[in-house]
């Protein structure tokens, strides 16, 4: 999985995102403020299109209105605005048009400055996206890809909305526990994703452990123009990868994984070789 998938691209013309605080708000009036926040709002470089075929199958997705526009378009957001999110929809769908096999997961997990109306709007979106496509809740350990590919079914959404109620292609977000460590310290990362391992891997969900080191004030402002790319993943992404290394999926193991940059080290392809630790066990 990637973490804050979309925000391969965020524009630095847009309005400050209503996930900020107002001091940030204030301060985006000076253009340079937007470059910084750009260097620190990206946390991947690749479209949607290339992590699905780098091998990604989990989306991190943060999604806004815009205040003061006319009509309930909704846009990913970090920080600042990225793409609409029917671009991004479209471009996931042509993918699994042309991989029938394939699923992914996608996890609206956070939201801003929506109502009812822009929430009915959004899912009408998800649902003329994906149509058929669209796997409903099950008991989770049923969706295996056998029962996908059966059904003929390849993506399932989380919705960490009330509203997911009422639609039964909605899986509601309790259903992919994602603990967050919110640490910059790798040390500590590794320590938190050790010890909620087993609080993740309760039965009945999906699970996320976020591999992900997160920027303090403090950090942005001891390295204002160097980003996170170069502040804190570059450094520390090989001993995050090591971890996931020494992981094994399963019952009690890992489930999705999500990583910054993804393509800077072979991250999905390391994530991925887990699973022939299953296939060893059944053997």
């Amino acid at each position: 999985g990637s973490h804050d998938s979309f925000s391969y691209w965020v524009d630095e013309k847009s309005p400050v995102g209503p996930d900020q605080a107002t001091a940030i708000k204030r301060l985006a009036r000076i253009s340079l403020v937007k470059k910084i926040m750009k260097k620190w709002s990206v946390t991947q470089n690749l479209t949607f299109k290339e992590q699905l075929e780098g091998g990604i199958r989990y989306f991190d997705l943060r999604v806004s209105s815009k205040p003061g526009e006319i009509g309930h378009e909704i846009y990913f957001i970090h920080g600042l605005f990225g793409i609409k999110v029917w671009d991004g929809l479209k471009e996931i769908n042509t993918f699994l048009e042309q991989h029938p096999k394939e699923v992914v997961f996608l996890d609206f997990n956070h939201f801003y400055a929506m109502d009812d109306n822009h929430h009915y709007f959004l899912i009408n979106r998800i649902r003329s996206a994906f149509g058929s496509k669209l796997c409903c809740i099950e008991f989770v350990e049923y969706v295996t890809l056998e029962y996908m590919w059966e059904k003929k079914h390849q993506v399932l959404i989380f919705y960490h909305y009330p509203l997911c109620q009422e639609y039964p292609f909605l899986w509601p977000g309790n259903k992919i526990p994602a603990p967050w460590a919110n640490t910059t310290n790798v040390h500590k990362l590794l320590q938190f994703l050790e010890t909620t391992l087993e609080e993740r891997s309760r039965y009945g969900t999906f699970h996320v452990s976020q591999a992900i080191l997160t920027p303090r004030v403090k950090t942005i402002a001891q390295h204002l123009t160097r980003g996170l790319k170069n502040t804190l993943v570059h450094r520390n992404l090989p001993m995050i990868l090591n971890w996931v290394k020494a992981q094994k999926p399963g019952v009690r193991g890992v489930n999705i994984i999500t990583s910054d940059f993804v393509e800077l080290v072979d991250f999905a392809a390391t994530v991925i070789a887990l699973n022939d630790l299953l296939l060893e066990e059944d053997e």
